[in-house]
């Protein structure tokens, strides 16, 4: 694992806690304490975190820390995946999806892609590069449509701002699919991107139904925008690592929540050794 991608995890942590111990990331990690001590030195000095005796401290505007998509597509990878069959449920024939930015909903288009002779005529409406260029390379002889915005490009891979949203304000989707980066009980559905939380809102308003997927490490997370107030939501997605604390909390303010059972052995993918 590369000094980036280790002190991008060590960032989501403190979005999660306050402050993380030195040892405990280095265990996570699989790495010496020494390394993460070098981490939380680098991030100390480039003012993303305030380093203290024996780990780091969140600093407040880490709510605006914003990973980019290769960061974040070989982390909680099998949450992620859990999610997505159980998203697939959701799919029928001739619907018309919204799928947008994020890693989460990357997966679902992977798993939507090698299902499409049993689902015809779907149009997917998206503002993913990732996901429009999965599906496009792997529709076959499908019929499936891929409509994209346009918009300006994020970290995330995501078109977002004025284009992405004139676009949406003229289509009308079933279910809108939807990563966050972070969901708060009072806050709702948040995002670090001030135009990606503008986007995500157009989407919101043209679709029937808003479904969230969030893998466990989402909840209680206030990122910089909000998005949406949870009483949008009808469905949120997780996996089972989320908490039964959390599931009952997030239970109450929503419709439907689901979590997604683990996946058996034979659709579990395989772990990608690091160095």
């Amino acid at each position: 694992m590369l000094a980036p991608e280790r002190q991008a995890r060590i960032l989501k942590e403190l979005q999660l806690h306050e402050a993380v111990r030195v040892a405990d990331v280095a265990a996570t990690l699989n790495v010496s304490e020494m390394t993460i001590r070098r981490d939380i030195e680098a991030l100390d000095q480039n003012g993303r975190a305030r380093k203290i005796h024996g780990g780091a401290m969140r600093l407040a505007r880490l709510s605006a820390l914003e990973p980019g998509f290769l960061l974040n597509v070989d982390k909680e990878t099998e949450g992620k995946a859990t999610i997505a069959r159980q998203a697939l449920a959701l799919v029928h024939p001739g619907m018309t999806l919204a799928l947008t930015g994020g890693t989460t909903t990357y997966q679902l288009a992977m798993v939507l892609a090698g299902e499409l002779d049993r689902l015809p005529g779907l149009t997917v409406v998206t503002n993913s590069l990732k996901v429009s260029e999965l599906l496009y390379r792997q529709h076959g002889n499908s019929d499936l449509k891929v409509i994209v915005t346009g918009g300006e490009r994020t970290p995330s891979e995501a078109l977002v701002g004025p284009v992405a949203r004139m676009a949406l304000n003229h289509l009308n989707t079933d279910i809108c699919f939807m990563g966050v980066h972070g969901l708060d009980a009072q806050r709702g559905l948040t995002s670090p991107n001030w135009l990606e939380a503008e986007t995500n809102a157009a989407f919101i308003e043209s679709t029937s139904r808003l479904v969230i997927l969030a893998d466990s490490t989402k909840f209680h997370v206030r990122s910089l925008a909000s998005i949406a107030a949870l009483s949008a939501v009808d469905t949120i997605i997780t996996d089972d690592a989320t908490s039964a604390a959390t599931a009952e909390l997030f239970a109450s303010r929503v419709p439907n929540f689901i979590k997604a059972p683990a996946l058996a052995d034979s659709e579990r993918t395989p772990t990608r050794k690091t160095s």
